[in-house]
């Protein structure tokens, strides 16, 4: 089972407990203006069909993850902590 999230928040709208704010410049922010999200959640959004069960995770987590395994090339356990 999956469910479409309702987009990302803006970085304007990101805010930190202690006033700190996401850079455009930061290179994670570059990255994922780079990516094609809405065409990979519609592709991801299909491979689960099964309307039982667990909701699947959303696709910003997951690719994200797999992203950041592969920037540092992490093990799963590594990666999970580090996030």
């Amino acid at each position: 089972m999956y469910r479409y999230s309702n987009g990302q928040i803006s970085l304007a709208d990101f805010k930190q407990p202690v006033g700190m704010n996401l850079k455009e410049s930061n290179r994670w922010v570059k990255k994922a203006q780079t990516i094609p999200w809405l065409e990979i959640e519609k592709r991801y959004a299909a491979l689960f069909t099964n309307r039982m069960g667990n909701v699947a995770k959303p696709l910003r987590l997951a690719l994200g993850a797999c992203i950041i395994q592969a920037e540092y090339g992490y093990s799963d356990e590594e990666t999970a902590l580090q996030i």
